[in-house]
């Protein structure tokens, strides 16, 4: 009984702290769901169906690397935001993935396409593009094209 009326103090002592927290929370979750549909618009219909991703534009160096520096950074705070929100109010598996889509790691887009072969994933993602006017995606192959 002990240590539930020390948890239950410190919820008290740090209750600015955990509104605060409750508040981002709640803030990236409608974030995340408002924007998820947009970004699923705006990928090309064939996205997935390319065995490597295609390179971006060619831009100025420094711009390229702050923006890679960018999108990191806010991949890894939305991760972190995820996983207090897995135990915190919030859409904690949506902002992970929206995390994780914008984190670069080696396989990342391997990742990608092993999720979207799903068939209820891609049902989802083509019921987003649906509802904004956009074509489905296409499937991604079954099994890489072997290379000669």
């Amino acid at each position: 009984m002990s240590d539930l009326s020390a948890l239950w103090a410190w919820i008290e002592a740090h209750g600015a702290l955990l509104t605060a927290v409750s508040l981002l929370s709640f803030g990236l979750g409608v974030i995340t769901l408002l924007s998820l549909p947009a970004l699923v618009a705006r990928l090309p219909a064939d996205y997935f169906c390319h065995a490597l991703r295609e390179p971006p534009p060619v831009r100025h160096p420094l711009l390229r690397l702050g923006w890679l520096v960018g999108k990191n950074l806010a991949g890894s705070v939305l991760i972190l935001a995820g996983l207090l929100m897995l135990i915190l109010p919030g859409q904690g598996v949506l902002t992970l993935l929206i995390g994780l889509i914008l984190l670069d790691f080696p396989g990342k887009y391997r990742l990608e396409r092993a999720l979207a072969a799903r068939r209820p994933v891609l049902a989802l993602l083509n019921g987003l593009r649906r509802r904004a006017g956009k074509p489905p995606l296409h499937p991604p192959p079954l099994q890489e094209e072997a290379k000669p």
